[in-house]
């Protein structure tokens, strides 16, 4: 069997490693000549912490996996797997599909009669009959069922356990007929251990992004429970603690901020094609979720006036750039709001991340003591083991003023001679 993957990111490259390791021939087609020269060397294109694959690419990059920027080369494919980008636009919030579109019209232009195509990218409820199936038999020339299959598998997969959840995460199916979900099925039970559930277009369309607007949903409850906290002066640590102590309630952490490619866009797909309903609960906690940044940078300001230090002018050090802690992801992290709020403000603004390569428009850089000495105040974003780990007694002698917001806990207790603030934490 020969499988295409069309996109080598956080689900297309560890879905392609898999299949290779499951004894299929890869084909994985990129735009980008880096990820493609990286995959045909056996070496990831991702710097964060993705167990196992490495190893996968080590072996069988450049072999039974090869990369290329070429969509005709797809057209021998048994399978085509597509897993492109699909963001919203950020000003009206509808769904942008320019690089799905674009992968379709190249996709179809290649695909061979009978083949399956699979939509492993996340789109909003009723893309695939409005959207795709339409652009691939225009493309292709052919009609679906009767001349290839056509199937929505959304994936489920989280940076820094990618293979992980690939393998041990069941799987939901939309199937355009009960063939292409016989094809579907048996290409991914040859990575799956765990269950593969079976649907129509539609409903695979809404459980997925139903499920990360659950996500977020839940995300925002912890952070108003921990605005909440702030304002009585108590430790939304020490609630959220005591409120997992009653039976069936899982209260989540607070934070910085929601990021990632999902669930920051997710429940608006899921919206975008509501008729005269109007949801209140979800555009709430997304609204809760893109507050924080909001709070991280007033809680900032609090410390520096404390600290005997204006916010203008100032040099903060803002700590991860990544949205996840130990991975180079740092799509729609909240990081970037509250930089863009900082110089907003005025503060002369240095980023520091162990992961992050390369960000367009921001200089982060990797050596933690450059960044933090003289610094007014440092603010953490994203808890990488690193800062866990850091000396922070020897970091902050080099810093101008010892001052540090907390966004994720890093500091249960926080030593003496520190300004310190953080999400959720009124008083000790």
């Amino acid at each position: 069997m020969k499988a295409a993957v069309v996109g080598l990111g956080y689900v297309g490259l560890p879905v392609a490693a898999a299949l290779a390791e499951a004894g299929v021939r890869v084909l994985g087609i990129d735009i980008d000549a880096a990820k493609v020269a990286s995959v045909n060397g056996g070496r990831s294109p991702l710097s964060g912490r993705e167990p196992g694959l490495d190893a996968l690419l080590a072996k069988h990059g450049g072999k039974r996996l090869t990369a290329t920027g070429d969509f005709a080369e797809c057209g021998s494919a048994d399978a085509v797997l597509i897993a492109v980008e699909t963001p919203i636009d950020e000003e009206t919030r509808d769904p942008d599909y320019r690089a799905l579109r674009s992968a379709l019209r190249s996709v179809g232009a290649a695909l061979k009669r009978g083949a399956l195509v699979s939509i492993e990218s996340t789109v909003a409820p009723g893309t695939m009959r409005r959207v795709v199936k339409p652009l691939l038999e225009r493309a292709s020339g052919m009609r679906t069922p009767r001349d290839f299959s056509l199937v929505h598998t959304p994936e489920r997969l989280t940076a820094g356990k990618l293979l992980h959840n690939l393998y041990n995460v069941a799987r939901v199916v939309g199937g355009d007929d009960a063939r292409s979900l016989r094809k579907a099925e048996n290409l991914y039970s040859r990575i799956l251990k765990a269950d593969i559930h079976t649907t129509d277009l539609l409903t695979a369309e809404i459980v997925k992004t139903a499920e990360n607007a659950y996500w977020d949903v839940q995300l925002g409850l912890a952070n108003e429970f921990a605005l909440i906290a702030e304002d009585y002066g108590v430790d939304a640590y020490e609630v959220q603690r005591l409120v997992n102590t009653c039976p069936r309630r899982d209260l989540l952490y607070p934070g910085a901020g929601v990021g990632g490619h999902c669930i920051p866009k997710d429940p608006w797909l899921l919206l975008s094609g509501l008729g005269s309903f109007k949801p209140s609960l979800i555009p709430a906690a997304r609204e809760v979720n893109d507050f924080m940044p909001e709070r991280m940078a007033t809680l900032t300001e609090d410390a520096l006036r404390e600290g005997g230090r204006r916010l203008a002018g100032a040099r903060v050090a803002v700590l991860g750039f990544a949205y996840k802690e130990n991975t180079d992801d740092a799509r729609n992290s909240p990081a970037i709001r509250l930089i863009r709020i900082l110089r907003g403000r005025g503060a002369d603004v240095r980023i520091h991340d162990p992961f992050v390569k390369r960000q367009h428009g921001f200089a982060v850089q990797r050596k933690l003591p450059d960044v933090l000495k003289g610094a007014d105040a440092a603010v953490l974003v994203t808890a990488h083991d690193g800062y866990r780990k850091a000396d922070w007694k020897a970091l902050g002698r080099g810093m101008r003023r010892r001052v540090f917001v907390d966004g994720r806990r890093l500091w249960p207790t926080p030593p003496k001679g520190w300004v310190y603030r953080g999400i959720g934490r009124g008083q000790f």
